[in-house]
């Protein structure tokens, strides 16, 4: 099978490009069966080195896992906070930076560092790359869930080493990441950050060399 992609898909894709969002205010309507599947099929189409594909994924629906991952995060929030210096700090404050509140579909990411799969393919001499794949797994289930219309919100500011205990995960699985997902409270042509005046979006251009 030959795939040519149209002008029309190439204008859908930077549609969904552009109005992709770090969301964090969601509704708290559920996600239907269906959608969610659609989605991780969608994630299971990520490239990866050596087509390793490392990344694994746990689907938190339990209220006591969620409630204490909400405690790590403030209390990695109240110390990422004193890191900046005091002027600031206020507007550190005022930033939502998680939606771990509100959002139905809340998913721990995490990255097997020396899978076997793959026969060690391609990371040689770049084992990070198997980080790499983690992540452009995310970004494939980040675009696909914009395209259902559904947010998705990565909350970064937590202690990796107490997820993965929380989790039980067996070694060698590195927490990369916890996914909230949901429809989101509204729909904004802007980044948060950007907005809020915490660092513009500006655009970086290819170096010649």
């Amino acid at each position: 099978m030959t795939l040519t992609c149209t002008p029309d898909d190439a204008a859908a894709l930077d549609r969904i490009l552009r109005w992709r969002r770090d969301v964090r205010h969601f509704r708290r309507e559920p996600i239907a069966p269906e959608t969610i599947a659609r989605l991780e099929a969608a994630m299971d189409l990520a490239p990866s080195v050596g087509n390793a594909r490392p990344w694994r994924v746990i689907r938190i629906d339990d209220p006591g896992l969620r409630a204490t991952v909400r405690t790590n995060f403030e209390a990695a929030r109240t110390a990422a906070a004193q890191t900046y210096p005091t002027e600031q700090q206020a507007d550190y404050d005022r930033l939502k930076l998680a939606g771990l509140d509100a959002a139905p579909l809340q998913l721990a990411v995490f990255t097997v560092v020396d899978p076997a799969a793959g026969h060690g393919l391609g990371r040689q001499t770049m084992p990070g790359t198997v980080h790499d794949s983690t992540a452009m797994a995310i970004y494939t289930l980040w675009l696909a869930a914009r395209a259902e219309n559904i947010g998705l919100g990565m909350v970064s500011i937590l202690d990796p080493a107490a997820i993965e205990r929380l989790l039980a995960v067996p070694p060698g699985w590195a927490f990369a990441a916890w996914l909230c997902l949901g429809y989101p409270q509204f729909d904004d042509d802007t980044p948060l950050l950007h907005r809020e005046g915490w660092q513009e979006n500006t655009a970086h251009r290819w170096d010649r060399r």
